[in-house]
This record gives C-alpha cells, structure tokens and sequence, in this order.
C-alpha cells in the first residue's frame, strides 16, 4: 500500500474523543491481534485504556483521506507519552510497575516515557512510522528531553521461544550501568539465556520485532532482564535512549526537530 505524506496530520490529541480514539486502534493491536487480556480496557466499546491515560500526551496519526463509519476509527497510529514532570502526579511512570527506573530518575536529567506505540495494519511498511518518529523528534527537542524509555513488547510468554534475541541484546545492547534499570523480580526473566557464541544472529534479528529494532538503530539500550506481563500475553523489555550518547546522525536529527506532516 503506497500512501502519499500529504495524506496525513500527526499531532496530540485534543479531545477525549480523540483520545478514545487512539485507544480504540490500542484496542485493535493489542487485544484483538495480539491476544492481550487487558484487564483494565473497555471491552464493550473496544477501548484499551488504564488509570494513567489522563496524564500521558496522545500523539496521534490521521489519514485525510480515510473517514470511517465510525469516528472512534479514524486514528491509525499512535504512540503515548509522558514526561518525567508529570509522573508525580500520574502516580509514577507506566513502566515502574514492571522495571526499578531509579538509575534514570535520580539523575536529574529530563525523561520521556514512551509506550501504547502501534500502526494500524494497512498503514504498516508505508512511511507512517516515519512521520510520527518525525513528530516525536519535535516533541522531544522542544521539551529539551534528554533520556526516552519505555516497554517494548515480544509477543508471546515463553522465552525460550525469543532465547536468541533475547541473548542477543543482553550480550550486545545492555545499558550502560548508569542508566541500568532492572526487571522486577516478581515477573522478570534472565536475557541472557545463551551465551554470546551460541546465538544464532540471524535468528534472533528475526525474532526482534521492528520497533525495536528501529530503537537499537538510533542508539538504544535495553535494561536488565525482561519482565513477563500475563494480561498483555507479551515479554516485555526496557528500552532506553540517552540523547548524549545516540549515534551522531540520529542525535542531530533529535536534536534539530523536524516539521512533521
């Protein structure tokens, strides 16, 4: 499906109803896709939601050309975000219930969690994931944000099923120890389940889902251990970004912003 930049606007969500309407596309990937209990969502009006929507930024993606039946369809991306001045108040970041996020927060360095990130189906492999990176790079330049981390998921709960790329970040991408977050261990499960000559590299660049990929890409790092999450049937992995050590094109290209469409 080959679709025109022009046909889109990428911007925050305005109105609850444009709220629900991103979680209706969450609704979409994650429950009826994937698999996701999600314990907290709106089953009856197909919304996956939880306590800490109110508090996030909604960047959403509209497609011009695309007007549904129904208006809580209209989003076909969306990514949610929540900077580190405003998690007091949503009662602690998203990703605390899953990883120990001390070595961020006591850096007094600005922080941007990022998570509930997905495209509808036909809009995937086109350049929409693209331009809503491009609208997080002005987000994040304009709020001077210096760490971006959050969950990214494997689907499935086995991780002997992902053990190469599990092994494969341990061994090749694990944070530097100042920014080291930890899996709790209620949940969590040792990455590095074979060592560094035992990985099959091929199989495990398959196994690695692309977003993540895209994350290493720039930069990224992955924290300690993975954490097991039953009600969204996923392994889960922290994934971080320090704007300070990103490869020099993509840091530029954080760092300057850019006009999204």
């Amino acid at each position: 499906m080959k679709l025109d930049a022009q046909r889109y606007e990428i911007r925050l969500a305005r109105t609850e109803e444009e709220v629900a309407s991103a979680q209706r596309l969450r609704y979409a990937v994650f429950v009826e896709e994937m698999g996701a209990k999600a314990a907290a969502a709106d089953h009856a009006r197909r919304l996956e939601c939880d306590a800490h929507d109110p508090y996030f930024d909604h960047l959403i993606l509209l497609d011009r050309e695309y007007q549904p039946a129904d208006p809580l369809d209209r989003v076909v991306g969306v990514y949610r975000l929540l900077p580190g001045e405003r998690a007091a108040e949503a009662g602690g970041f998203y990703g605390a219930a899953e990883y120990d996020l001390s070595p961020i927060q006591c850096r007094g360095r600005r922080t941007l969690e990022l998570g509930r990130s997905c495209i509808a189906e036909p809009y995937r492999r086109t350049v929409a994931m693209h331009l809503m990176w491009n609208a997080l790079a002005d987000y994040v330049h304009a709020r001077k944000i210096e760490i971006l981390f959050g969950v990214a998921s494997f689907h499935g709960t086995d991780p002997r099923q992902i053990a190469d790329a599990l092994s494969f970040l341990h061994h090749e991408h694990l944070a530097p120890e100042d920014i080291r977050v930890t899996a709790r261990a209620e949940s969590r499960v040792a990455m590095n389940i074979l060592p560094m000559e035992k990985v099959e590299r091929r199989e495990a660049l398959a196994q690695i889902p692309n977003l993540i990929k895209a994350y290493l890409r720039v930069g990224g790092f992955v924290g300690e251990g993975a954490f097991v999450d039953h009600d969204f049937n996923t392994i889960d992995v922290c994934l971080l970004m320090d704007t300070q050590r990103m490869q020099a094109k993509y840091k530029s290209y954080y760092s300057r912003g850019l006009t999204a469409a």
